[in-house]
């Protein structure tokens, strides 16, 4: 590609000053892209209605998504707060137009990001890809600072540890030992959700950039923890114990949201870390 670079500005300089020559008109590139979202509008706090379709390249409405067993499959619906203070996490349905559509609780005035996680089912080596569209929440909003990271977190009175202090890099693998305990100190005998027994969803401070892995257990077939990546496997072996794989795409202050469910109670219990 370097050595081609001079011979292409020669072919495009003979061509100035040619007004005989045809004009050439590039169009835009044919993407996936997202149409039709809603809210369209700044709404108030509350439940609104999420909503979109994704355009193939071609134009046409995708329809065929990835079913199945395990979580990479339809369309995953992450809602984060740009200043990282909430996320909301979601599965919803897909209607036969192609249209999603999914109730979320906006609880907060502020800016939102809606992030679809999108499972096609196509041929080829294309699996999964994100597109996003911004949520303004009317009302005061004041951007929560991020708490530094604690090993330690209660949510709900579940006990949630990180077992020392995570060395992160990005773009190589690590991982990371977690413990979780229920409210009577009892070790969680975790309930899959989405397809896996836990989900460690990964947002970048400033720029939002998405990471999504998940732990997987015996009792959840057709579960994999992140694509492409078979050595940086998820697992959990015993009640209340997660081994989370993570490879982060780039470096600075990151938001993990662990996720899990106990019987029919999902919890969601934030951490904050740091990747060189």
């Amino acid at each position: 590609m370097k050595r081609a670079a001079p011979l292409l500005a020669v072919a495009f300089l003979a061509g100035c000053g040619d007004s005989s020559a045809p004009t050439v008109t590039i169009g835009a590139a044919k993407t996936y892209h997202l149409t039709g979202t809603e809210p369209a509008a700044p709404v108030g706090p509350g439940t609104r209605t999420v909503a979109f379709s994704v355009d193939q390249p071609s134009g046409k409405t995708l329809t065929a998504y990835r079913t199945g067993s395990g979580p990479h499959t339809g369309v995953h619906v992450v809602v984060v707060k740009n200043d990282l203070s909430a996320i909301v996490h979601r599965h919803p349905p897909i209607a036969a137009n192609g249209r999603v559509s999914q109730p979320i609780d906006f609880a907060s005035p502020g800016p939102y990001r809606v992030l679809a996680d999108v499972y096609p089912r196509l041929n080829g080596p294309l699996r999964n890809f994100q597109l996003h569209y911004p949520v303004r929440v009317s009302g005061a909003y004041k951007p929560q600072p991020l708490p530094p990271f604690r090993s330690v977190q209660t949510v709900d009175r579940y006990r949630v540890v990180v077992h020392g202090k995570p060395k992160l890099r990005a773009f190589y693998p690590s991982f990371m030992r977690v413990t979780v305990t229920d409210p009577q100190g009892k070790p969680v005998t975790f309930t899959p959700w989405y397809g896996a027994l836990a989900h460690a969803i990964f947002f970048h401070r400033g720029d939002l950039a998405y990471f999504h892995t998940h732990v997987c257990g015996p009792n959840t077939p057709g579960c994999t923890s992140i694509v492409g990546s078979p050595n940086v496997k998820g697992t959990s072996s015993a009640p209340g114990q997660l081994r989370l794989g993570i490879l982060l795409p780039q470096a600075g202050t990151w938001r993990m949201f662990l996720q899990f469910q106990d019987g029919k109670k999902v919890l969601t219990v934030p951490f904050t870390l740091r990747a060189s």
